[in-house]
């Protein structure tokens, strides 16, 4: 009810002056200082407790609350500090930054967008749909702001969201019985008590450099992919005989995606309500107990395969694609890295690039959301070494030098290209692409500047509200990427796509599960593989069109497909459920 605003009386913020002292290990000091990113630019500050009683941590009173000066979700930063008033101002006072204009201009608004990556905190709402899941940051009051860090803290701090109030705050308590003049810190890498990992999460404040890991990064342990099984809690079959339908079967099909009831006609299927007398399960969420089900209903197929999280989740599909490739994995997929496991391989592979003067440019994903939600574009080591607080994330090569594709409106924009892939088995492994092809643009012309400009740098256009999409069907486009690019005729470049998702295939069901995707004999499955076309340099020197496989998506959406192929459906269910391929739009690739 009364809210106290005393932090005053127990705390002062210092402004500590450099000095040179004339002591031993100076020119050590020295050249650490140099080391440091602008040298002697912004001010040290510190928290110091000056109530002349201290602090006692059994006290209920000595629990304080800090507030947020600026929360955003980092895709609306440049656009706040552009309009919101003062705001500009606050941070880089803050930051320490020289800013005396009155009126925001680019260049201060890059410095705050780069320091604050030594200032941010973040949460996340764990309720609510997909974008209001995605993560927020916060950036504390200049009090919040200034308490150093230690790895001896002498104070903590966790966010806490205050329901009455809608407000969001920071709550710091002392660790132990603090005096007058005791500095007020807290721990950076809070929860982090390996030694390298720990150096790793404190580059931002701490610079080093890591370059004697090996940025390597070895397939994980088996015990990794039982991990993940546990936690999917998913049950793996028995082991059963491929069922035997008779030949002119009518299959009862129980599914609950709109767009297989409404397109769906071949004759040999019908819908049924009831999924116990089902012999087709068509279903929109992840089945989980392939045991019980291959136990009582072995006949029964289902439209998913167990494990196939290994294709479909972005971490897992670094991992199994690097059976295919040397140590920087296959060339059809970006260089990738989990920033849960292999944070130490990145960061040297990073510094490494950076000492040889390569591009840079990373695009950081969580593990699992689609859509671009939470995706970031950037070349600042210490922007992806924190994005790790927030969420899952996996951080992967940006194609820095994609082919793009001429739009008479815009210029060159990127692109990216679709294919519907559908699994009939593992063993032995059947694999077929649907004919049509989807296509998707950026809207605006391509450059490796302006890395938060959604429409530069993305193509998923049509879940962004007021934001045209941009339409070509692929016979259309055929002839105009050939026109473009007449040295490379199109059945070539798909011939190099099919190649690259026959290997990923390949190495996903090279193994046993859950190492790699389960051989149950009932299970089929229609995935969406997105990839796009990078510029590179064939082992005799010929410049390639190499694709780059982006994602694997389980049940996709099939609006479009279905919209300007009302078979869509028929093809899909005879070529996975009929084994009668030969009628359908449909190339089988192994």
């Amino acid at each position: 009810q009364s809210q106290l605003f005393d932090a005053g009386d127990y705390f002062g913020i210092m402004q500590v002056e450099e000095v040179d002292e004339e002591e031993e290990g100076d020119e050590e000091m020295e050249e650490e200082f140099k080391k440091k990113p602008n040298p002697g630019n912004e001010p040290c500050f510190k928290v110091i407790v000056t109530n002349e009683n201290g602090l006692q941590a059994s006290n209920p009173d000595s629990i304080f609350l800090i507030d947020h000066a600026w929360t955003y979700r980092v895709e609306h930063a440049r656009q706040q500090l552009l309009h919101v008033p003062g705001l500009l101002h606050r941070m880089t006072n803050l930051m320490g930054i020289d800013f005396h204009g009155e009126i925001p201009d680019e260049g201060s608004i890059e410095q705050v967008l780069q320091e604050m990556w030594k200032y941010n905190q973040t949460y996340q709402l764990s309720q609510g749909t997909a974008e209001e899941k995605v993560p927020v940051w916060y950036i504390m009051d200049e009090f919040g702001s200034r308490i150093q860090h230690s790895d001896q803290p002498s104070f903590a701090t966790a966010p806490l969201f205050y329901m009455p109030q809608q407000i969001a705050y920071t709550v710091l308590w002392p660790l132990r019985d603090l005096e007058t003049g005791d500095e007020v810190t807290r721990d950076y890498a809070y929860g982090e008590t390996d030694r390298l990992i720990r150096k790793c999460v404190l580059l931002p404040w701490v610079p080093n450099e890591v370059l004697d890991v090996n940025c390597f990064t070895p397939e994980p342990s088996d015990e990794h992919y039982q991990a993940i099984l546990a936690e999917n809690k998913e049950k793996l079959p028995v082991v059963i005989n491929p069922p035997v339908y008779d030949k002119d079967k009518v299959f009862k099909v129980f599914t609950d995606i709109q767009q297989v009831l409404n397109n769906l006609t071949h004759p040999r299927f019908v819908f049924t309500d009831h999924e116990g007398e089902a012999d087709i399960l068509y279903n929109f969420s992840h089945f989980k107990d392939y045991r019980k089900l291959s136990e009582e209903r072995p006949e029964v197929m289902v439209n998913q395969f167990p494990c196939e999280n290994l294709l479909t989740v972005k971490d897992c599909l670094a991992s199994i694609s690097r059976r295919a490739g040397g140590p920087d994995g296959p060339r059809w997929l970006p260089r990738t890295f989990n920033l849960q496991t292999e944070l130490p391989q990145f960061i040297s592979y990073f510094q490494q690039r950076d000492r040889r003067g390569e591009d840079n440019h990373w695009i950081c994903k969580p593990w699992n959301l689609a859509r671009s939600l939470d995706t970031h574009i950037t070349n600042s080591l210490n922007n992806i070494i924190r994005h790790r607080e927030s969420s899952p994330k996996v951080v992967c090569k940006y194609i820095e030098n994609p082919v793009l594709f001429h739009r008479e409106d815009v210029g060159m924009v990127k692109f990216d290209i679709r294919y519907v892939v559908l699994l009939r088995s593992i063993k032995p492994l059947k694999l077929y692409i649907y004919d049509v092809f989807w296509l998707r643009f950026s809207n605006r012309a391509f450059s490796l500047d302006d890395l938060d400009d959604y429409e530069k740098h993305f193509t998923v256009m049509n879940y962004a509200p007021g934001v045209t999409l941009k339409q070509v069907h692929c016979e259309e486009f055929i002839p105009l990427f050939e026109k473009q690019y007449p040295e490379h005729p199109w059945t070539m470049v798909q011939a190099n796509i099919f190649k690259a998702f026959a290997e990923l295939f390949q190495v996903a069901s090279a193994k046993p599960a859950p190492l790699g995707i389960c051989d149950y004999p009932s299970s089929r499955a229609i995935y969406a593989v997105d990839l796009m076309l990078k510029w590179d340099t064939s082992r005799d020197g010929k410049r390639i069109m190499q694709p780059q496989i982006l994602e694997v998506n389980f049940n996709p959406d099939c609006d479009r497909a279905c919209k300007y192929h009302p078979t869509f459906f028929n093809d899909v269910f005879s070529t996975l459920f009929l084994d009668e391929a030969d009628s359908c739009h449909v190339t089988c690739i192994v």
